[in-house]
């Protein structure tokens, strides 16, 4: 009989891999939990039902849990993030008429954000231009890091996201049949629901979250505070049952096994060979157009599961941007507690596994793959860099919102 049961919470999504093969696989069980795992159709569920009790953890988008502890959602409890379900994993998809118009102006099919983000700024003011209605794009979540990265992207290319498109909310498993029907004109979401509208002929890759910002983070662990508070050493086990199903995962001898898991109903219900384009990042991007993309998604290479404290801020960051949360002294201290790598040293350190030895790291200043400074075994980091060339610096907040405060980066 297990001697912990915990109950999670998860969205059908490829980046749920870590959770789904910690139970699946058995690394659950031999930390001795008896991992019991509902699937959800929507984040709001997910926030909804971890706040009433009825999750003790979940696959969660990194930044609900810092929207939960900030009182910005209803029926918010305190929430922690003791570990990252991988980074990277997003994509941006148009309608084939939104990329035909993009082409028009110089979009390539190469996923290069600056390009991509160029030819849609000067579709956008041609069709502002004729009187046509603004475009229509979705993401998952207000709080999401879809909804954040896709506004870093469109801002950062001239594009001002609160009034020259529409943005609007659809669950990730609807999106494709959202584009199919005309309702959107483009999206921001994970795994599989990009290439199941290429597939379908009815959508075009235009860029891919790594690319806008390489190996950042995405879906985490959330964890209720007083759950973690009460059970200890559930949690801790949880944590290294984890570790080892996203080590698992990151294996390529695995990637078969894996793929035909997440194909069952239960999980996602798409076929494998959809899902083996996350894990090898060779995406077709639209008409049969195949692009490789290093770091697509790290479920645990690049210390992909560490919680970092500087991408609790950075999301932190875009929600004083973008209006949801005041900037203040209280606020900054809410953000930076809810990331909690603490709790994730504790319970690895005995498995001798690499730590990082700092809490929180300068994002987007790294070019190329770096050793960097660990407990336990050798750790390399990055590249990590942002599409403009920024680098966001967790102890120089002030100077990084006034200057996003100023607008748009590429107006012209």
């Amino acid at each position: 009989m297990a001697q912990f049961q915990v109950n999670a919470g998860f969205m059908p999504l490829f980046d749920s891999a870590v959770l789904v093969t910690a139970r699946e696989i058995g690394f659950a069980e031999r930390e001795g939990i008896d991992l019991r795992l509902s699937r959800e159709t929507s984040w709001a569920n997910i926030r909804d039902r971890i706040a009433i009790g009825h999750f003790d953890v979940a696959h969660m988008l990194g930044p609900m849990p810092l929207a939960c502890n900030l009182g910005l959602t209803p029926l918010a409890s305190d929430t922690i993030v003791p570990f990252s379900l991988g980074l990277g994993g997003n994509c941006v998809t148009v309608s084939n008429a939104v990329w035909d118009g993009m082409a028009a102006h110089g979009a390539l099919a190469d996923l290069d954000p600056t390009r991509s983000g160029a030819a849609l700024r000067q579709l956008i003011r041609s069709r502002a231009a004729a009187g046509e209605s603004p475009l229509r794009f979705a993401v998952t979540h207000p709080h999401s890091g879809h909804n954040y990265e896709l506004r870093y992207w469109l801002a950062g290319c001239g594009i001002d996201p609160s009034n020259e498109v529409e943005i609007v909310i659809v669950p990730p498993p609807f999106m494709a049949d959202a584009l199919a029907a005309g309702r959107i004109d483009g999206y921001c979401v994970g795994e599989p629901w990009n290439s199941v509208s290429v597939v379908a002929g009815t959508g075009h890759i235009a860029t891919v979250k790594a690319a806008i910002w390489r190996a950042s983070p995405e879906k985490v662990l959330g964890v209720r505070k007083s759950w973690a508070r009460d059970h200890p050493d559930a949690l801790s086990a949880l944590l290294r049952a984890l570790h080892h199903a996203a080590r698992w995962c990151q294996d390529s001898k695995n990637h078969a096994e894996l793929t035909d898991l997440m194909s069952k109903p239960a999980f996602l219900g798409q076929p494998a060979e959809i899902q083996m384009r996350a894990l090898t990042g060779r995406l077709d991007v639209g008409g049969g157009v195949l692009r490789k993309v290093e770091d697509f998604f790290l479920p645990f290479d690049k210390a992909a599961n560490f919680p970092w404290k500087s991408h609790a801020l950075w999301f932190y960051t875009q929600m004083v941007r973008w209006g949801d949360v005041r900037y203040s002294p209280a606020n900054t201290s809410i953000a930076l507690d809810c990331y909690r790598p603490d709790l994730y040293r504790a319970a690895l350190k005995p498995l001798g596994v690499a730590l990082p030895g700092a809490n929180a790291k300068v994002e987007g200043a790294l070019t190329t793959a770096t050793p960097v400074g660990s407990a336990g075994a050798s750790l390399v980091l990055g590249p990590d860099g942002f599409f403009d060339g920024r680098i966001f610096d967790p102890d120089m907040l002030d100077a990084y919102i006034e200057t996003q405060a100023t607008g748009l980066q590429a107006d012209a």
